[in-house]
């Protein structure tokens, strides 16, 4: 309830245009929270609302990413781009998302997950860069509300069978296959999995710098942060079942990481990155054992922390090219060579390098997928290696070579850029000297 009063009276402050002072606020909130760490069950239960272990990291790695977005937005500031409607919207997903991590009721969970769906939509729609953005946002909407139609069915026959809607009473066994599903298709359109993920390339290449962070960092956790939950119900059918969908998940994140390898496009490059990245987390959750579930854990940290570092560094670049083709921007390390050193660095963690937060993950998932089943390893090795490939192309092709001869004059990299990645990179790199943390 702190945080979210915390939260509530930053609101007057949009509207009042204190851009910096609602940054350092949100600053000092995340250390705040920092030092409230739980590692029991549920604490600090209020009302509906608690938070436990997972939940945790995920509120603090919200509040991070929240923060890190009006760093990153400064140019609408400068330019009045409607930064007061900016400033609540995001402060207003916070709050949605901060409550659907600590809601201990489905129904409340439900509500919050389907709410947080709106600001994201207008932030597309209203600070979005190509006309397509309405198509986007259109696509972002209809996948989600359609998928999550069953959901709400299922939450509504949960309580009429069991009559409680607690996650923490939890503790029976569902058989039914059509249940399972109902359960089970919202997450897999928000995670995404591969074949419900069309809205998600859509979207971020529509969407303008904060929208892409927010949704690269914390609107993909929401279904994986979802499935943890609930797949508690289906133990029994899952062990039968999760095998289709692992084998799918990892086809998928191969097949989308050969797509990544055709992208001209910079962003969007990053976006289907995304879905290979989710494609193993899917495939390591699923195997329902606790390498993959502390692995899901750690990758959506690792995952939300480079995906949004990489989005920052394609609107630099943006900002100074006005093109996002991987043809324009070309030869980087000749202008920048200090912005070649972060791109390197970002784009290295996204392929789990050492000491990467993401080579934890990996680690830990593949090793869940391998215990599984030991077939899954031949997938799994084209799947590392194709993401090496598209990882080290964005890095060559966009660093080397003679840069863009219709290039006239150039900004340099300022002091705010270099703490916003200095701020994405910190904590993906450091977190895993304490990695004992989520062994607990």
């Amino acid at each position: 309830m702190m945080i979210l009063f915390y939260l509530f009276f930053m609101i007057p402050l949009c509207f009042k245009n204190k851009f910096w002072l609602i940054k350092n606020l949100l600053v000092l909130m995340s250390l705040f929270f920092f030092s409230k760490i739980s590692f029991l069950n549920y604490s600090y239960i209020s009302y509906f609302l608690g938070y436990d272990f997972l939940s945790y990291f995920l509120v603090l790695l919200s509040i991070w990413i929240s923060f890190l977005m009006f760093m990153a937005s400064e140019k609408l500031f400068k330019f009045n781009d409607y930064s007061e409607l900016f400033s609540f919207l995001l402060i207003l997903l916070l709050m949605f998302l901060i409550l659907t991590f600590f809601s201990m009721n489905m129904f409340m969970f439900y509500m919050f997950f389907e709410a947080s769906l709106i600001p994201i939509l207008i932030l597309i729609m209203g600070w979005g860069y190509q006309p397509e953005r309405i198509q986007a946002g259109m696509y972002m909407f209809f996948y989600t509300i359609m998928a999550s139609l069953p959901m709400i069915l299922f939450i509504f026959y949960y309580y009429f069978s069991f009559n409680n809607l607690d996650f923490s009473l939890i503790n029976m066994n569902l058989t039914s296959v059509v249940l399972y599903f109902m359960m089970i298709m919202v997450f897999l359109v928000k995670l995404p999995m591969f074949m419900f993920h069309l809205w998600l390339p859509k979207a971020h290449v529509e969407a303008s710098v904060a929208g892409s962070m927010i949704l690269a960092g914390i609107m993909l956790k929401l279904g994986s942060y979802g499935l943890m939950r609930f797949l508690q119900m289906f133990l029994m059918l899952g062990l039968k079942l999760n095998l289709f969908l692992i084998n799918f998940s990892l086809i998928g994140g191969i097949i989308v990481s050969l797509t990544c390898i055709r992208q001209s496009d910079m962003k969007s490059l990053i976006a289907y990155s995304s879905v290979v990245h989710m494609g193993l987390l899917l495939g390591g959750l699923l195997t329902l054992n606790y390498w993959g579930l502390v692995g899901s854990l750690v990758m959506m940290l690792a995952h939300g922390l480079c995906s949004s570092g990489l989005f920052v560094l394609v609107n630099l670049n943006y900002e100074r090219f006005f093109s996002r083709s991987i043809y324009i921007n070309k030869g980087m390390i000749n202008l920048i060579p200090f912005m070649s050193l972060w791109w390197f660095l970002l784009v290295i963690s996204n392929m789990a390098a050492p000491p990467s937060l993401n080579l934890l993950g990996e680690i830990l998932l593949i090793n869940s997928l391998i215990m599984y089943s030991y077939i899954s390893m031949f997938m799994l090795i084209l799947l590392s290696f194709f993401s090496a490939v598209y990882c080290l192309f964005l890095y060559s092709y966009s660093q080397h070579g003679l840069f863009f001869s219709g290039l006239y004059s150039f900004s340099n990299i300022t002091f705010r850029e270099l703490i916003l990645l200095l701020l994405h990179w910190l904590p993906l790199n450091l977190i895993l000297l304490k990695s004992d943390f989520f062994m607990v």
